[in-house]
């Protein structure tokens, strides 16, 4: 994970906003790309005079890019099925109890689920596959995927950008690094609980 880290904090730097775009269409499709390991660090470099992006421009690009990535799985799966989703997704990280767990959260909150699924771990990969097997209307897709992909990718944003600003020589050295997330420990603690609370909450809803 330590070399993938590297190679993907590599592309945001290179490849600026094309780089979060590519890496978030990564993130809402079948590769696991944490979101949490994208926008962040984007947006620490945005906090730095020279690096050519924004805090808001990275949030745009990562809505943009989460939102590829959703259309992209979308139409795959309303293309070519359940049957060829359920037998062929395990060799693309979607066993087939992930995509029925996804089903059964989207049955249960429809638009509403797509649009809460941008903030669960796991479920946010997944969540486009069974809107496309189900043929959600398009345009509702849509606006729930943009509605909280945007809304995701800004808190995240948020804290990168907070970082970058309170500890501007963060990315000069290791110590800097490791001084800036003991004074950042308690929001990363708290983020992490969420996250986990978010999870549990949505194992709970789709297992019942």
């Amino acid at each position: 994970m330590h070399e993938w880290l590297v190679i993907w904090m590599q592309w945001v730097e290179e490849l600026g906003y094309a780089g979060v775009v590519l890496l978030m269409a990564m993130e809402s499709s079948i590769f696991p790309v944490p979101s949490e390991v994208v926008v962040p660090p984007a947006a620490i470099l945005a906090a730095h005079e020279g690096a050519g992006m924004s805090m808001w421009g990275v949030v745009v690009a990562g809505t943009v890019g989460s939102y590829v990535g959703s259309c992209v799985m979308y139409y795959v799966s309303l293309v070519l099925g359940r049957p060829f989703i359920m037998r062929y997704g395990r060799y693309f990280f979607m066993s087939e109890s992930k995509v029925e767990a996804a089903e059964r959260f989207m049955r249960r909150f429809s638009a509403g689920g797509i649009f809460f699924s941008r903030f669960l771990p796991v479920v946010r990969h997944l969540i486009s596959i069974p809107a496309g097997l189900a043929r959600m209307p398009f345009l509702t897709f849509s606006v729930a995927t943009i509605s909280g992909s945007a809304i995701w990718c800004a808190a995240l944003a948020w804290f990168g950008n907070k970082v970058g600003r309170d500890h501007p020589d963060i990315l000069s050295t290791p110590e800097a690094l490791i001084h800036a997330v003991k004074d950042e420990t308690w929001l990363l603690v708290g983020g992490a609980a969420l996250l986990l609370a978010l999870y549990v909450l949505a194992r709970y809803l789709t297992r019942r």
